[in-house]
């Protein structure tokens, strides 16, 4: 397999990362720690999941490290990018379901494929309120734009036209929260693009940690505990109905817990719900079915 040694790298970048990030969710919710799962996959390779659940501020969060090898799948052959017949793909995936509905939920990952002669990076990062503080949006958006700019100049606002595109259920009209980066395949230098990568990963506790602890504290009730239920449903609906990741994960043999992690605790569906007008939930409605230029 060629790219051995950029697979080496990034499984090492994302193990650092992972610790990091793990560290920050634990500090800021104070009372949580993570579980730690290691596991192996049937073909080659495996992983370590870390969650956790039932925290004083974060109700689920997952940050999962896998690394992967093996043949490629025949119904994957054609839609998988490179040449010959095995693959390697290593990953960093993180999702934060906060316990206050005034907190936003927020998702981010990083990954390396390689298929023979073709190795390529993708990911992003995502920001999903229940109640919009538009200052939150901005700053999640600056940072993201900064990590962009210090490594592909100029390139954020395609990352974010991109992001709102794919993150986005058709069958709703709705985006599924203010949106963030997202990428795919850059075709540059794969080194430059692990640096690239590198800072992003470093980026993300500074665009959502803040936000986070901002939020933890407010008040809330059980009006705005079912508007935040109603809305993961929605965040249900796109994992399952159109993410790449998710798909890519099952259809590889990847480890069914570690991938359905981002799936939230508590979730509901309300038979045709409609925010009443004026209210705080419409006003997102309105923002999530037209995205903005928040940075």
């Amino acid at each position: 397999m060629e790219h051995a040694r950029l697979v080496d790298a990034m499984e090492a970048l994302v193990r650092e990362l992972q610790d990091r990030i793990v560290a920050g969710l634990e500090a800021v919710d104070g009372a949580g720690r993570f579980a730690r799962d290691e596991w192996q996959r049937p073909g080659g390779g495996g992983g370590v999941t870390r969650v956790l659940a039932e925290g004083e501020r974060i109700e689920k969060a997952g940050v999962n490290v896998s690394r992967v090898h093996g043949a490629v799948p025949p119904r994957m052959a054609a839609r998988l990018p490179g040449d010959g017949d095995t693959f390697a793909a290593v990953g960093l995936s993180i999702v934060v379901h906060p316990r206050n509905p005034r907190a936003p939920t927020t998702h981010a990952n990083v990954r390396l494929l390689a298929r023979g002669s073709k190795a390529w990076f993708g990911g992003g990062a995502d920001l999903t309120p229940y109640y919009l503080f538009e200052e939150d949006a901005a700053h999640f958006h600056r940072e993201l734009r900064g990590a962009c700019e210090r490594h592909r100049p100029g390139d954020y606002p395609s990352f974010k036209r991109t992001c709102d595109a794919y993150f986005y259920l058709p069958h709703r009209g709705e985006h599924r929260g203010v949106g963030g980066i997202f990428f795919e395949d850059l075709g540059g230098d794969p080194w430059k693009e692990l640096a690239f990568v590198e800072d992003l990963g470093r980026t993300f506790p500074r665009a959502y940690l803040p936000v986070l602890e901002r939020r933890a504290g407010l008040p809330w009730g059980e009006r705005e505990r079912e508007w935040q239920e109603i809305r993961r449903g929605r965040y249900v609906e796109f994992n399952l109905l159109h993410d790449r990741g998710t798909v890519f994960g099952l259809e590889t043999g990847g480890r069914t817990e570690s991938i359905l992690m981002s799936l939230p605790p508590r979730v509901r569906w309300c038979y045709d719900h409609h925010p009443a007008p004026g209210t705080e939930e419409e006003r997102l409605l309105q923002v999530i079915r037209a995205p903005r230029d928040w940075a």
